[in-house]
C-alpha cells in the first residue's frame, strides 16, 4: 500500500547518503562548529542575502517551534496563530508547556491577514490581567498548502511592526511554498520580512533537520544558551550541517520541492477533470480533493491518507501529501484509480 499521508515517508535524498558516507570517517569539531555546517550556514546566508544573520540547526520543526517561541517570549507573553497552525493544533501543547498562551485566530483557508492580526491584539489590552500578545507565528505554506503572497506578507510584516510584535515563520514546508506555481516571494522576501523563519529539511529531502534564521540579531543573542539547556545541541551537529549543504548547493533544495508540487498538481488536474472539488484551492504538495465516501473507501484498499473532514452524509475531504520522492508512475495508478 503506497502512503499519501506525508511527506517524510522516505528516507533522505541519495546526495545527502552519499555526503554522509563520504565524510564518515573524516574528524570534525563538533556542536555545530564542523565545516559542513559553516558552509552550510553560508550558502544560506548568500541566498536570502543577509550575512550578518544568525544561523541555528536544529532537528525538527517542533522543537524549532518551542525554542524560538520560548527564548524570544517574557513569561507573561503570548503568540498568535491561526487555529489550523501547527503549535495550536499538532504539537500536544509543547508552546504552552514552555509558559506561553497560543492564541488561536479562525481563518478560511489557514492564513492569517494583517486585521486578524490587529484585531486578536485589541482584545488583550486589559493589563496586567491578559496575556500580553507579542509575536505573530505563520507557516508558509499552510496546514491546507495554501501560500502568502507577497503583499499578504508585507501588509502582515507591516502590522506586526506597527503594533510592536515579532513575526516568526515555521518553514517546515517553505521549499513548496517557493516553488508554487503562483508563488510571489522568494527566500531574501521572507528573510527581510521576519524576525526569524525557519527552512525544513525534514519534508524536503533530508533525513531530519531545520534552519531556524534570525533576521532581527538582537532576538538571537541569547539563543544559544535555549539550545543547549534544552537539550537541542547536538555533539554531531556535522549530521544537519552536512544535510543543508547538500541542499544548497546546485539549487537541490529547490528542485526536490518542485517535483513534489508536479505531482499534486497532477492529481488536482486529474480530480478536476472528474469534475471533483476541493475543500481549499492549493499549489504546493498538499491536496484536499472532497471526494464520494465510496471512492474513498475503493482508494484506501491501495493507498494509505488521512479522510480529512467530513462535508456531509455522502462526501468527505481527504489530504494527500506527495513528496520529493513521489514516482511519477504511482500517481499515474492512482490517477487510473480515479477513472
Amino acid at each position: 500500500m503506497y502512503s499519501f499521508k506525508n511527506d517524510y515517508a522516505e528516507g533522505a535524498h541519495q546526495s545527502i547518503l552519499n555526503k554522509l558516507i563520504q565524510t564518515n570517517e573524516v574528524q570534525q569539531a563538533g556542536y555545530g562548529e564542523d565545516d559542513y555546517t559553516k558552509e552550510a550556514k553560508a550558502l544560506i546566508k548568500k541566498e536570502i542575502d543577509n550575512p550578518d544573520a544568525d544561523i541555528f540547526f536544529v532537528s525538527g520543526g517542533t522543537q524549532a517551534n518551542l525554542l524560538v517561541i520560548s527564548s524570544i517570549l517574557r513569561t507573561h507573553q503570548a503568540v498568535i496563530s491561526p487555529q489550523t497552525g501547527h503549535i495550536f493544533a499538532n504539537e500536544t501543547g509543547a508552546i504552552e508547556a514552555t509558559g506561553h498562551k497560543v492564541i488561536g485566530v479562525p481563518t478560511a483557508n489557514g492564513k492569517l491577514t494583517a486585521t486578524d492580526i490587529e484585531t486578536t491584539v485589541s482584545q488583550y489590552g486589559l493589563r496586567p490581567h491578559v496575556v500580553e500578545p507579542k509575536m505573530v507565528y505563520i507557516s508558509n505554506s499552510t496546514e491546507l498548502g495554501t501560500i502568502y503572497t507577497k503583499a499578504e506578507l508585507e501588509a502582515i510584516s507591516s502590522i506586526c511592526k506597527q503594533l510592536g510584535l515579532y513575526l516568526f515563520i515555521d518553514g517546515a514546508r517553505l521549499g513548496h511554498a517557493l516553488t508554487a506555481s503562483d508563488n510571489t516571494l522568494t527566500l531574501k522576501d521572507i528573510a527581510a520580512l521576519t524576525d526569524v523563519f525557519y527552512i525544513g529539511a525534514t519534508k524536503n529531502g533530508g533525513l531530519l533537520g531545520e534552519a531556524i534564521i534570525f533576521n532581527n540579531k538582537e532576538l538571537a543573542t541569547y539563543f544559544d544558551y535555549n539550545l543547549k539547556q534544552r537539550g537541542a545541541l547536538l555533539a554531531k551537529g556535522r549530521l544537519l550541517g552536512i544535510q543543508f549543504q547538500c541542499l544548497f548547493e546546485n539549487n537541490l533544495y529547490f528542485d526536490l520541492a518542485k517535483h513534489a508540487n508536479a505531482m499534486a498538481a497532477k492529481l488536482t488536474e486529474a480530480f478536476k477533470a472528474k469534475g471533483y472539488s476541493f475543500l481549499v484551492e492549493s499549489t504546493t504538495n498538499q491536496i484536499f480533493p472532497i471526494l464520494p465516501l465510496t471512492l474513498i473507501k475503493e482508494l484506501n484498499e491501495h493507498y494509505d491518507f488521512f479522510t480529512w473532514k467530513a462535508i456531509d452524509d455522502q462526501h468527505a475531504a481527504i489530504r494527500l501529501i506527495t513528496s520529493w520522492a513521489t514516482r511519477e508512475n504511482i500517481v499515474d495508478e492512482f490517477i487510473e484509480k480515479i477513472k
